[in-house]
């Protein structure tokens, strides 16, 4: 039987990954022939925004053939290094297995838009005034929340010892 943590680590994966690519298909289909659209007035928009670069737009201006390379090799290592942690974890720690599922989907859903079109396909805008945080999508917050939960864990471990 496969224990409970490796369960979790896979289950939150492919949710991930499967939600990140039902709502760039939805983005896509409905936001890209219109400009945007407010949700709450003064802080969130849908806008479909296509990011050649990487996280925020960095290494948008880096030409290619050396942005395709750094933006397909890079992940890469990081989906070998989350699946690595995973399989060193021990599978009672299910905060960490969790972080790492988060992560991994939310990575495999923006290597697969950067592999099929290019680049990521993006659609939420957050935003007050003419403050804007960069445009991102599902798989972005589930990375930031994977690896926001992975320092809580750490944070917590440090205070047990």
């Amino acid at each position: 039987m496969v224990p409970a943590g490796r369960r979790l680590f896979l289950a939150l994966a492919i949710a991930i990954f499967t939600l990140d690519q039902i709502t760039k298909a939805a983005a896509t289909a409905w936001l890209a022939p219109r400009d945007e659209v407010t949700i709450i007035p003064g802080f969130l928009d849908l806008a479909y925004v296509r990011n050649t670069g990487a996280v925020f737009g960095m290494f948008r201006s880096l030409e290619d053939p050396w942005r395709g390379l750094i933006l397909t090799l890079v992940p890469l290592l990081a989906l070998a290094l989350v699946i690595a942690m995973a399989l060193r974890t021990p599978p009672t720690r299910l905060r960490v297995h969790g972080a790492l599922g988060l992560i991994l989907g939310g990575a495999l859903g923006n290597l697969l838009d950067r592999l099929r079109l290019g680049s990521v396909v993006d659609f939420i805008e957050v935003y007050v005034g003419r403050y804007h945080w960069p445009n991102f999508n599902a798989a972005d917050s589930a990375i930031c929340v994977g690896v926001g939960l992975l320092v809580l864990d750490m944070w917590r471990s440090t205070g047990d010892s």
